[in-house]
């Protein structure tokens, strides 16, 4: 029999992979009983959380379709959107940061790339390692995709105004950065990410539900930005769309989400609140 969990020796978090029911080949990453990812070994372009499929949308639309592009992914979980880039653009380059060493094997053990997949697996932490990647990876990346948990909460140091100053210069033109930001009531947490964001990428924008949006419950808050105006003519049809329908928020209205929220440094930078004890952070 396989070994579908096991604790990882960083963080102590309890690690498990669980197999759909009714769904064979479909599989959750839980730590510490969150739902971190979901893959489909079978349809690995069937994205099954909310949040996930947010980004997927701006990996389909940061190049023309099934064109290969170098992605770069900050925290590996399963490993849904690599599979997902494997998919949907062949002969990519990938580049993922991933901190517990012990999650990737048994990932890897479980649920393996398929074959010929260009993914290149960095161990530590994300921006220790972001600082000192090759140097052929500056002005190389189409998308960058920061999904950093310690069990339920990001950490602090990956939510600076310096932290995504390491991610800035790497980008291609036209290169997009997509963070998850989890947050709950009042969104103080998010709305201050998305003006860090604001702050060192001139162009931005943010996809939630309306609940979300309204601050009326724990969730996620997908965050996009770049140097270059973001490619998203038909992003708000998508996420309205998606069976968890979405609403892009730019522009002026983006400016009335952050308005009086500050710009996050490294001195005043605190970890995601964590969730309530019933709450998952998306559900497939």
């Amino acid at each position: 029999m396989p070994e579908l969990e096991r604790r990882l020796a960083l963080s102590g978090h309890l690690a498990r992979l669980e197999e759909s029911r009714t769904r064979p080949g479909s599989w959750t990453l839980t730590v510490d009983g969150t739902p971190q990812s979901h893959v489909d070994l079978e349809q690995p372009e069937w994205l099954g959380f909310e949040y996930v499929r947010r980004i997927g949308h701006a990996v389909d639309l940061v190049r023309e379709e099934g064109r290969p592009i170098t992605a770069l992914h900050l925290g590996g979980g399963a490993f849904t959107l690599p599979r997902y880039v494997i998919a949907t653009r062949p002969g990519s380059r990938q580049q993922v940061i991933e901190l517990e060493s012990d999650l990737v094997d048994l990932v890897r053990e479980n649920l393996p790339f398929p074959r010929g997949a260009q993914v290149r697996v960095r161990h530590g932490d994300a921006r220790e390692v972001l600082a000192k990647l090759p140097a052929g990876l500056d002005g190389a990346v189409d998308i960058a995709v920061v999904d950093i948990f310690s069990g339920a909460r990001t950490p602090a140091h990956v939510t600076s105004a310096e932290f995504h100053g390491l991610i800035s210069p790497r980008l291609a033109p036209g290169g997009i950065v997509a963070v998850n930001v989890a947050d709950g009531a009042g969104l103080a947490f998010a709305r201050s990410q998305a003006a860090t964001l604001a702050h060192v990428y001139e162009h931005v924008a943010i996809a939630a539900d309306t609940g979300m949006l309204k601050g009326r419950r724990f969730g996620n808050v997908v965050m996009y930005a770049s140097h270059d105006p973001l490619p998203f003519d038909t992003m708000p049809r998508r996420l309205a769309s998606d069976p968890a329908p979405a609403k892009l928020v730019d522009g002026d209205e983006l400016v009335r989400f952050i308005a009086g929220a500050p710009i996050v440094t490294d001195a005043t930078a605190v970890p995601s609140p964590p969730p309530a004890r019933s709450v998952f952070l998306a559900k497939p």
